[in-house]
């Protein structure tokens, strides 16, 4: 009898694989520009970023029901952002702010990804939008959009490149990603409208934008070994410090 896909991709694994299996969330579309029909879509950085540090990066279908089959293959997740937002149900909001935008099947394959690398002590990259995915999972909450809460709040959704830096954040010292970097400050692309309100209960907060906008959280790694999200997009290295970041945690998924 033949063997279940499956069984044969784990045994793939386990008998050749020499580099570590990122697995990569993807967007989705209804339809009417790329095709008529529904379609998934990713930058394609998000894969050379992973490969440039000899992983394997594998995108992932929205198979809500498959999400613990995939991580019986993955060595580690990056969660990628995106031009929408997580459902403010989510968090406990009673209030949905009129620039919200949801794919909701898409979030929900991602939270049972994301929960299962968490209870899997999988290494996870949570960017951007991912970033705030990481924090709803954890318990947290999001501002819905930075202008309308955030006084004299910087421009988040830049206008130049996002292969330029948009704004500087300062890292919090004694964190993971300070380890990682090594830097008190570094410059960073910004493409998002909403942010972390209050971090989840376990959550460390290390980075924030001048405007006091919160741009990075990760576990302390007692409670995980790799676990860190970043408000902007590392993918694009538009500076060394990304560079670090796609390194670290390629390297946590080879342990």
């Amino acid at each position: 009898m033949p063997k279940k896909p499956d069984s044969l991709a784990i045994n793939m694994k386990n008998d050749a694989k020499t580099a570590p299996l990122i697995g990569i969330t993807l967007d989705y579309e209804e339809g009417g520009s790329y095709s008529k029909m529904p379609w998934y879509a990713l930058r394609e950085n998000y894969c050379s970023a992973v490969s440039r540090f000899g992983a394997l990066p594998l995108p992932l279908p929205h198979e809500v029901e498959r999400a613990e089959a995939y991580l019986d293959l993955l060595d580690g997740v990056v969660i990628t952002g995106g031009a929408f937002d997580v459902s403010p149900a989510l968090y406990g909001a009673s209030a949905r702010h009129e620039t919200v935008k949801t794919k909701n099947r898409r979030t929900d394959f991602e939270f049972a990804l994301t929960r299962g690398a968490l209870a899997r002590k999988l290494p996870i990259l949570g960017i951007c939008g991912g970033q705030q995915l990481l924090n709803v999972v954890l318990g947290g909450t999001l501002i819905q959009h930075i202008p309308d809460n955030i006084p004299n709040a910087l421009e988040h959704e830049q206008k130049t490149p996002r292969t330029e830096p948009g704004h500087a954040v300062a890292i919090a010292h004694g964190t993971l990603l300070h380890r990682i970097l090594g830097n008190a400050t570094i410059e960073v692309n910004s493409a998002h409208h909403q942010a972390v309100a209050n971090p989840a209960p376990k959550a460390v907060v290390n980075a924030i934008a001048p405007d006091g906008v919160i741009e990075g959280i990760e576990l302390p790694e007692s409670d995980h070994p790799f676990c860190l999200g970043v408000q902007w997009h590392p993918e694009y290295f538009v500076t060394q410090a990304d560079e670090k970041i796609m390194q670290a945690f390629i390297k946590a998924c080879e342990r």
